[in-house]
């Protein structure tokens, strides 16, 4: 396997918090799924677990190389834990195309969070397509 593309996205929790207080469902289900909704919406520093969310996904646009372009959807990615914790990343729509597309098999994401800021870094992997 081979890198494909990283992308790495560090933002403010504040300003999702801020986004969460005034457009409340409009804002999380335009932006999260229901899994991340449900995992985020449970947790006492909720602000901090979306933030850690919302990195990431900008950090997985990175990895594929597309930004918000191609006609790819918030909601076409998810980033849900494993049991230990660990993040993974599902794709679907638009954003699974262009990933089957260059061939990635497999995103690699960490987050971590505080107070103010939460970062995410993505790394894509597989057979590049030529």
């Amino acid at each position: 396997m081979n890198v494909i593309g990283i992308g790495t996205d560090i933002t403010q929790c504040s300003r999702i918090e801020n986004m969460i207080e005034k457009h409340g469902d409009v804002f999380l289900n335009r932006v999260f799924t229901e899994n991340e909704i449900s995992y985020c919406g449970q947790r006492k520093a909720f602000a901090q677990h979306y933030t850690g969310r919302f990195a990431a996904k900008e950090a997985i646009l990175k990895a594929l190389g597309t930004g918000w372009a191609k006609g790819i959807h918030w909601t076409d990615i998810e980033v849900v834990n494993e049991p230990g914790g660990k993040p993974i990343v599902s794709l679907a729509g638009q954003a699974k195309v262009i990933s089957d597309s260059l061939g990635i098999s497999q995103l690699l994401i960490t987050i971590s969070h505080c107070d103010d800021y939460a970062v995410a870094f993505a790394t894509a992997v597989g057979d590049p397509v030529v």
